[in-house]
């Protein structure tokens, strides 16, 4: 196994930039040459960074018993957005984190090896990339995701006022616009090519239990098959670190 921390420099956000990468040692050693490994960009929560991950929970080890090479950036918490006033970190996620990812780590370019997940924040994050870009992802995990993301800057969030005119500018503009799930799901009935697989898990003593039976019957309505988990649970590191498990081996892993 090596774990590797990552430092470059981010022209999207004009700044040095970190990440974490588990490289599973046995399985890079067997896919030398011209094979490339699946890869999984595993997204952080609202006060948590790229370190949280590899900190709070065994995903090491699950990694390398799957093959599977994991990508852990930082986006502070920018909520995944390019944000109305400062950096553009969905831009630095969806556009220039896998072009260097790629040029630095032997992971696959192909669509059906690309997977991401995300708790908290960092389901919606997970959610928002696979349902933007449906042709780039093959699955997609949310773990207590904050998905309903209108109701939550409309009434209880963890963000401070001032936050919220930053990432978000107008929270009056937020419905049905790219930063909504809900207007993405309905993008993603539209579009004719494959859909990705999508999870969805949420404890039940979980704050954000509600929105996320809110997102699934939108999803369900819309006829959008979601593989679903629920169970007694809060918004932790024992909830988590079992749910991403379940995601590893749900996962399409060829």
């Amino acid at each position: 196994m090596a774990v590797i921390q990552c430092q470059f420099y981010s022209e999207a956000i004009n700044l040095s930039m970190g990440i974490h990468v588990i490289i599973p040692q046995n399985a890079a050693i067997q896919a030398s040459g011209s094979a490339k490994l699946p890869v999984l960009y595993l997204l952080h929560g609202l006060s948590a960074d790229h370190t949280d991950w590899i900190r709070h929970s065994f995903i090491e080890r699950y990694a390398e018993n799957k093959g599977i090479v994991v990508v852990m950036p930082s986006v502070g918490r920018s909520y995944y957005t390019d944000m109305k006033y400062g950096s553009p970190y969905f831009t630095f996620l969806s556009e220039e984190l896998p072009e260097i990812v790629r040029a630095l780590f032997p992971v696959s370019e192909r669509r059906e090896d690309t997977f991401v997940a995300g708790m908290s924040m960092g389901g919606y994050g997970a959610l928002k990339l696979a349902l933007s870009f449906p042709e780039r992802y093959a699955a997609a995990a949310s773990l207590s995701g904050g998905l309903d993301i209108v109701s939550r800057m409309n009434g209880a969030n963890n963000f401070q006022p001032h936050e919220l005119i930053a990432i978000f500018g107008d929270v009056a503009e937020l419905k049905g616009s790219t930063n909504d799930l809900f207007y993405l799901l309905d993008k993603l009935k539209a579009y004719d090519g494959d859909k990705p697989m999508l999870y969805q898990c949420c404890g039940t003593e979980d704050f954000l239990y509600a929105d996320n039976q809110t997102f699934r019957k939108y999803a369900l309505d819309l006829g959008i098959e979601v593989t679903y988990d629920e169970g007694p649970g809060e918004h932790d590191w024992d909830y988590w670190d079992p749910q991403i498990q379940r995601v590893l081996d749900w996962l399409p892993i060829g």
